[in-house]
């Protein structure tokens, strides 16, 4: 099978979690309760890339606050589906030292990545360092992060949509996806 007839077919058998307006009206929550907690404090937002990109788009469209954005990319993923050691391909130019730092990215999996990408902002001399997710994936054990902010939990299946890729595609589909099967 080639790689379009894989993708058709994981797009054919997935089952819709959250459809696209569900996502919108857990933006708005997570939005107001990002706002309560450092809308007074000019934070930089760090998307996490690639997964980060949308989610921190769809939220920052929200935030009516001043604010910066940057963006960070360490993953274990690169295009596959499951992971291995965290690899650094991209840190943020702005310096964070006594900055309140918001991570955006789209799923917390197992935490690992989110967990050092946290501690290298506050190496960094973040003053304060909080997280943001769309999805909180729920698994049987416990992770070493833990995000401030979730828009929804889902069961543990490879999900993809809103800025979560099956194998780097599909992270463009309008809602939240679970995959059937991987191939």
């Amino acid at each position: 099978m080639n790689k379009s007839e894989e993708i058709e077919r994981v797009l054919a058998e997935a089952d819709c979690l959250f459809r696209e307006s569900e996502i919108e009206a857990t933006l708005d929550r997570m939005a107001a309760e990002i706002t309560m907690l450092v809308g007074d404090k000019t934070p930089l937002l760090i998307s996490v890339l690639n997964g980060g990109i949308i989610p921190t788009a769809m939220l920052a469209l929200r935030l009516r606050f001043p604010l910066e954005m940057d963006s960070i990319k360490a993953g274990r993923y690169q295009g596959e589906t499951s992971g291995s050691e965290i690899r650094w391909l991209l840190k943020p130019t702005i310096p964070l030292r006594g900055r309140t730092v918001l991570i955006i990215d789209d799923v917390l999996d197992e935490g690992i990545t989110l967990a050092e990408i946290r501690k290298y902002c506050l190496e960094e001399g973040a003053e304060a360092v909080y997280t943001a997710v769309v999805v909180d994936k729920k698994l049987n054990k416990e992770k070493p992060c833990r995000a401030d902010f979730i828009g929804v939990e889902a069961e543990n299946r490879y999900l993809f949509g809103f800025g979560m890729d099956y194998k780097s595609f599909l992270r463009n589909w309008p809602g939240i996806f679970a995959c059937k099967h991987v191939y």
